[in-house]
């Protein structure tokens, strides 16, 4: 454990344009730029062509969600890897799940998704999948980083008769619906049941409410009006009060928030109240491991979810493998450990069975199959566990980190001196923004309350006093 944990240290270190969930950045400003799309295509497919062989074209499927920026990336994207010879496949808006899921069916050497997930329109990002539908690991996003920077790479770009060709293809968004449909038990229907769907105004604006519909639901739809600057504004799974509020004012039998790539989700039952990931891993963990699904004897999810969840599988004789965050590395667990269900508390959901990557529509519907199962309310079937009293604040920052500075070293400290082993501190930059989250859990909500309340307060202040 503690190898791997030095390796994906040093790793961090060495990395200069992905994070934890690719590239990311401000829209038309470093590293997000057309200059950067087309050199991380060449980069990226002078690798993908050499693993490819000689026995075919190597293919490559690139698909976005609905910003602006978004029409700025895909061409670049797309010259950089005609201009070394690789067949593209254009797919348009969809979720990232579905670009997972049409790189490994169409037999695709590599996938690509354009989109910053639960960011807003400013932003975009770039992220990688292998032809197995996984994302990239990070040595071979350091190997690309590497060859991005080679002075010699615009001599390695092909021949004009051996260019690349692009193509569109129209009946993506069909496949998907298919695929997706398909992990809702056979048998089941969701006739009878209103649900809200709040599609952030994102990548799924079209998909989830035709999946729900065609599932048999009566179907409440927000965020499905997107204009290239509106995805993740006061609506979706960041924003999931606009969902909850639809909830109780069309009297739903549930609710659904989707990020801007669909690749996460937050839950509300029939009174409004919010399911996060936590609680929706237990609620799967428990019904897969009594219909004999389960496998590695429990889920991963990451150090952000709540104890309470632990003592929820620990009492089913199921185990909760941790992580650090970020989605690829509780994929990356899941392969390692033989685990076909894993997660985050955001709202995170892989299930393996189905998907490579977080998908919230596929995890949605095994949540809306446990409802339609017991014939219950969502509200007696989604709330498996009381969750242990948890906080956690964000504090932005410009420039570098302040968790270097020996003052914040000094009140984190203080702050898990205080919690004096009686619950737990974590403390940790974002891999995709420049903030700080500071999460602290214990039984006493008081004190929780305090220590992040202080803790980020001070923070504050030093972020503040560097900026003057």
């Amino acid at each position: 454990m503690g190898n791997a944990k030095a390796k994906d240290a040093e790793a961090a270190r060495r990395r200069r344009l992905f994070g934890t969930d690719g590239i990311r950045g401000k829209a038309n400003t470093p590293p997000m730029t057309p200059g950067t799309g087309l050199r991380l295509g060449q980069a990226a497919g002078l690798l993908f062509r050499r693993t490819a062989g000689g026995g075919h074209r190597p293919v490559v499927v690139i698909g976005k969600d609905t910003r602006l920026s978004g029409y700025m990336i895909e061409p670049a994207l797309t010259a950089g890897f005609v201009s070394v010879g690789l067949d593209v496949i254009l797919v348009g808006p969809l979720p990232t799940p579905a670009i997972a899921m049409l790189t490994r069916s169409m037999r695709a050497d590599l996938g690509v998704m354009v989109s910053a997930s639960h960011n807003s329109f400013e932003d975009n990002g770039i992220k990688l999948f292998g032809p197995d539908g996984w994302k990239l690991s990070d040595d071979m996003e350091l190997e690309i980083e590497a060859m991005m920077d080679d002075a010699a790479l615009p001599e390695r770009l092909a021949d004009p008769r051996d260019l690349g060709r692009a193509r569109r293809i129209e009946d993506a968004a069909g496949r998907y619906i298919e695929t997706a449909k398909a992990s809702f038990p056979r048998g089941l229907r969701l006739d009878g049941l209103r649900i809200v769907v709040d599609c952030a105004n994102g990548a799924a604006y079209k998909v989830a409410p035709t999946i729900l519909a065609e599932l048999g639901a009566e179907v409440i739809r927000l965020g499905v009006a997107p204009d290239g600057f509106n995805i993740n504004e006061g609506c979706g799974s960041t924003k999931p009060e606009t969902m909850r509020a639809a909830v109780l004012a069309h009297g739903a039998d549930l609710g659904i928030a989707l990020d801007g790539d669909a690749d996460r989700l937050i839950l509300a039952d029939e009174k409004g109240a919010e399911i996060d990931g936590d609680q929706l891993l237990a609620l799967i963990a428990a019904q897969w491991a009594e219909a004999g699904q389960l496998r590695g004897g429990g889920i991963v999810a990451t150090v952000m979810s709540n104890m309470g969840l632990e003592r929820f599988l620990e009492q089913r004789g199921l185990s909760l493998h941790r992580t650090q965050v970020g989605d690829r590395y509780v994929a990356e667990a899941m392969r390692a450990g033989g685990y076909n269900v894993g997660g985050e508390q955001s709202g995170h959901m892989i299930l393996s069975d189905f998907s490579t990557t977080g998908d919230g529509l596929v995890a949605a519907l095994q949540a809306l199959a446990a409802v339609v199962a017991s014939g219950k309310a969502a509200s007696e079937v989604c709330r498996q566990f009381t969750p242990m009293p948890q906080k956690l604040r964000n504090v932005r920052f410009a420039g570098a980190s302040p968790l270097g500075l020996a003052p914040v070293k000094e009140a984190i400290a203080d702050a898990e001196a205080a919690l004096e082993g009686r619950g737990r501190l974590l403390i940790r930059k974002s891999g995709t923004e420049p903030l700080i989250r500071v999460m602290a859990e214990a039984e006493d909500e008081g004190l929780v309350a305090r220590v992040v309340d202080d803790l980020s307060g001070f923070i504050e202040r030093h972020v503040a006093h560097a900026a003057e």
